[in-house]
């Protein structure tokens, strides 16, 4: 059994941890065992040496033990973003979401408030009329009934709060940062996973098959985004048969027009769900075509569509046919009863 300090001083020396010793640390840590000083310590130092996908694993699976959980199909998928790229656009994952669940995928959608724009996941559900402090039993419904559920990350990872002051304090990013997306409290095996830097995307695809993910993609757009672009290029480690792959991919690939970020800006909740609410009416915008793009990806994850083509085309049915509005209006009715 490794203590933090033996940890410590194994980590200032830049020699990775072992899976067991990175274990048996997160236990201490997430079990209150650990000071500030320390977990400060521990996850700047981390940072300066670079998490290792071994290390980066071990810690989702401690994660994943000390999760409050949810019954999801087996097949469900999450879309689901690291956040803190900084860029403060409208909701694109929360919007994918609700458009994946209107063809008949289950969507178990973890997510958060806003790290570093003015509107994360649960701000904008919030703005939509969406009840998010729910209990494991109604989201479990909210997936059977809707097709999609929300797990507002607190909730689902009380642990979490030994590390919550001290990450405020650092005011940086950390492991932790990589953690909570992979962590999804339905058990979810299929991921659509944005990451706010491009060195993430194969280590964090790396730790999610470690982990037994069936199907993924984990994105990054080269504009900076946590999402598939419709800027210019995103980069792409995909899971699927067990073997990891990375490509690059374009709007152009999904016959879909480039946007610039201020086609894609966002601002407060209350304008970001009028914006989703817009996109669910049918209205063609910068905003829809990112949100076709994202979706069209899932589908692919989610074994609905081999092409990011056809992915948006059946995306784009959703939307246009009043299903993707259809699914917001029964998760919010499912939510509030």
């Amino acid at each position: 059994m490794m203590d933090i300090k033996g940890a410590l001083n194994k980590i200032a020396q830049r020699q990775d941890l072992t899976g067991e010793e990175m274990r048996s640390v997160m236990n201490i840590i997430m079990n209150g065992e650990a000071t500030p000083s320390q977990i400060g310590a521990f996850l700047i130092g981390m940072r300066v040496k670079g998490e290792s996908v071994g290390e980066i694993a071990a810690a989702v699976s401690i994660l994943r033990e000390k999760m409050v959980k949810v019954d999801a199909p087996e097949h469900a998928i999450d879309i689901v973003g690291t956040g803190g790229d900084g860029a403060e656009t409208l909701n694109i994952s929360t919007a994918t979401s609700i458009v994946v669940a209107a063809a008949g995928v289950p969507v178990a959608k973890h997510g958060n408030r806003a790290l570093s724009s003015k509107s994360g996941a649960s701000d904008v559900l919030q703005a939509l009329g969406v009840k998010i402090d729910l209990t494991p039993d109604v989201i479990a419904r909210c997936i059977a009934e809707a097709g999609i559920g929300f797990m507002f990350a607190p909730a689902h990872h009380p642990a979490m709060k030994h590390v919550g002051p001290t990450r405020v304090e650092l005011g940086t990013r950390t492991l932790f940062n990589l953690l909570g997306p992979q962590s999804n409290p339905a058990g979810a095996r299929r991921y659509m996973l944005g990451v706010y830097d491009k060195r993430w995307v194969e280590p964090v695809a790396a730790a999610l098959l470690a982990n037994q993910a069936v199907s993924a993609w984990v994105v990054h757009g080269a504009d900076g985004l946590d999402e598939l672009s419709t800027t210019g290029p995103s980069f792409v480690a995909s899971i699927k048969g067990g073997s990891l792959t990375s490509f690059e991919v374009t709007p152009e690939d999904a016959g879909l027009p480039r946007a610039t970020l201020a086609d894609l800006k966002g601002a407060d909740p209350a304008h970001n769900a009028a914006r989703l609410r817009e996109l669910l009416d049918g209205v063609k915008s910068a905003y829809r075509d990112i949100v076709v793009f994202n979706a069209a990806a899932a589908f692919i994850v989610a074994g609905r569509a081999d092409t990011l083509k056809l992915g948006a085309q059946l995306a784009a049915q959703e939307i246009d046919s009043g299903r993707a509005k259809a699914t917001l209006q029964k998760l919010i009715h499912v939510s509030n009863n």
